[in-house]
């Protein structure tokens, strides 16, 4: 199974593209290191990223002497462009995954489109798939329209390579050398294959005629629902379009990231697989879906939210077509990405209790209900249901927003979050005029205010602590006046900052906890800042009055991203991307806080006119 070896390319020298379906990894070196297909949670065909030696990848490369690449997309679309600038010549290699069209037809292929924009180049291709994570092996054959990929041992999943270049065999991999002279462009495609049959969805003219233009419109069509023209909007929109990049067209759900394994320390064991609907990361998706104006996204989400629903109790993570039983398994064949083992598929925290997901879902409801689209009586039934679960619950220790594999404890964000279950739900019942039990509700509601006002407060630290009992911060606090639960400039809050500031923060970096006192997490080694932190941190501060500080903080932070305005999960100690990517946590984040930045700028120029 083993392959030529490739080199470990840096996390954040990846762009993405996808299709509604999945994504895949692109590297400046023009290699698709990283591939679940056909979707978000399916095993990969291509994962070198974890395994350099059989991880399996598709690569075109200009045979060029000392060259230097650069990547940029499209601006407005999820098309990526990869450039090799030598003495030689100039190569560009577009990829792009074809949307689902206005007439609903959805084909899952990659293409990839080669030009030589200066001088005649010679390229190597390598189209080296993997099945089922690198376990199974797969036959190969050589046909008059391409190559056809089959796995042995995986579902029977199929793959079928074209191109309008002449395609060989290398044992069961593909390959071709071509060489282009100025203006001359090839397209090579690799497409799923219909299961019961040898029958591709399309042959390579489809792609080479219709799907470039076709794609660029939708994207752009998409991107020009949003209702945000302000100060931010390149920062805004390459987010959006990452967060629709890990939305899936069929079922309305939301990945947290596209990949699994990427470590939070390099050659450490904090690697996880996030490539799932966490109710809580996918609702708080919503909120910056509908701070723009993309309100079918939210519609989408809540008619799949709808659908869970009918269980009583909601779990915390689910695949992306609602259907629950995650486990975390570990594939000992791969080595982890640079060393970093295990590598972990599934994910261990869907048995966990995290009871803070209700507060973060009825609060999109709430924003959906408010500022788009009435709920049904039927679907506040539902929620009723949910908000009967936070009153039985919410005195309960969990697991937290960090998925703390520890003992349990009552943690400030979880007990946070159920304050503002109740106080949404109490809102969109007022709103309505729903029926609700209100003096229950409303008891509840101000019992819990007062227990986090009054139990999570440490007179000594001069701040509300991270779980009842300890003596340090946790960075989930600067929710607590994003959610309104507290004035900003209320002075316990201005005093808990300090203490972030302190504790927390490098700059304008932050931390999540501080894991080396408490060990509260259970788990050895370290980790990085955590980049969705940094961007609260700046919009609490925005929101506290600090505007020019906040102002420079986000454009400080936005230095930190890659090449092409992406973000992983955390940032190492030389600033290196670590942690699954891109993350949507992050890029949601962002939109928060450059929409507030540019409410208070906003407001800051009515003061002086």
């Amino acid at each position: 199974m083993k392959h030529q070896e490739r080199q470990y390319q840096s996390i954040e020298n990846y762009g993405i593209i996808g299709n509604l379906q999945t994504v895949a990894l692109v590297s400046l070196t023009g290699s698709i290191d990283f591939m679940s297909f056909p979707r978000f949670d399916s095993p990969t065909i291509f994962a070198s990223m974890l395994d350099s030696k059989k991880g399996g990848y598709f690569s075109v490369e200009p045979q060029l002497d000392d060259a230097t690449t650069k990547q940029l997309y499209i601006p407005g679309t999820a098309i990526l462009l990869t450039r090799f600038f030598a003495d030689g010549g100039i190569a560009e290699i577009t990829d792009y995954m074809p949307l689902p069209n206005t007439a609903g037809v959805s084909v899952c292929a990659i293409v990839r489109k080669v030009t030589p924009v200066r001088g005649k180049i010679k390229f190597k291709m390598n189209c080296v798939p993997r099945f089922d994570y690198a376990a199974a092996k797969h036959e190969a054959e050589l046909k008059k329209n391409g190559i056809v990929f089959r796995s042995i041992n995986d579902g029977n999943a199929k793959l079928k390579l074209m191109a309008d270049i002449p395609l060989k065999l290398k044992k069961t991999d593909g390959y071709a050398e071509f060489t282009l002279e100025e203006g001359e462009v090839a397209h090579i495609v690799l497409e799923s294959m219909e299961e019961e049959s040898e029958q591709a969805f399309s042959d390579i003219d489809y792609y080479v005629k219709q799907t470039y233009l076709e794609t660029i419109h939708l994207w752009r069509a998409w991107l020009n629902k949003t209702s945000y023209k302000g100060r931010y909007s390149e920062h805004i929109y390459r987010s959006a379009i990452t967060l629709k990049l890990l939305t899936s067209a069929q079922f309305g759900s939301v990945v947290a990231a596209p990949t699994f394994g990427l470590p939070e320390t390099i050659g450490g064991n904090r690697n996880w697989d996030y490539r799932f609907t966490w109710i809580r990361d996918a609702a708080f998706t919503m909120y910056a879906f509908l701070a723009l104006g993309m309100n079918d996204e939210a519609t989408a989400f809540l008619d799949w939210i709808f659908n869970l629903c009918q269980e009583t109790k909601l779990q915390l993570l689910y695949h992306i077509d609602g259907t629950g039983g995650v486990k975390e398994v570990e594939l000992k064949h791969l080595e982890g990405y640079k060393a970093s083992r295990p590598v972990r598929i599934g994910n261990g925290a869907a048995q966990q209790t995290q009871i803070d997901i209700y507060g973060e879902l009825i609060d999109t409801i709430y924003i959906y209900d408010k500022t788009h689209k009435p709920i049904t009586y039927e679907f506040w039934q539902l929620i009723s249901k949910q908000v009967e679960c936070v009153i039985n619950d919410w005195q309960l220790p969990d697991h937290g927003i960090w998925e703390i594999r520890n003992e349990k404890k009552e943690f400030l964000h979880t007990r946070l979050m159920c304050w503002v279950a109740m106080d949404r739900a109490i809102k969109i019942a007022e709103h309505r005029s729903f029926p609700y039990p209100e003096a229950e509700w409303r008891s509840v509601r101000d019992e819990i205010y007062k227990d986090i006002y009054n139990n999570f407060w440490n007179d000594e630290v001069g701040a509300w602590v991270q779980y009842k009992g300890s003596s340090h911060v946790d960075a989930s606090a600067l929710l607590m006046p994003l959610t309104h639960y507290i004035s900003p400039l209320e002075p316990r809050w201005l005093s808990t900052m300090k203490v972030i500031d302190k504790e927390l923060k490098l700059d304008v970096l932050v931390s999540r906890y501080q894991n080396s006192i408490e060990k509260v997490d259970g788990l050895e080694g370290e980790e990085g800042t955590f980049n969705m932190c940094s961007f609260w941190y700046i919009e609490a501060l925005a929101k506290s009055g600090e505007i020019d500080r906040a102002v420079e903080s986000f454009e400080k932070m936005m230095g930190y991203a890659n090449h092409l305005g992406l973000f992983s999960e955390e940032l190492g100690k030389k600033g290196e991307h670590l942690g699954n990517f891109p993350q949507a946590f992050t890029h949601l984040a962002l939109i928060s806080a450059a929409l507030e930045l540019d409410k208070q700028l906003g407001r800051q120029r009515e003061l002086t006119l």
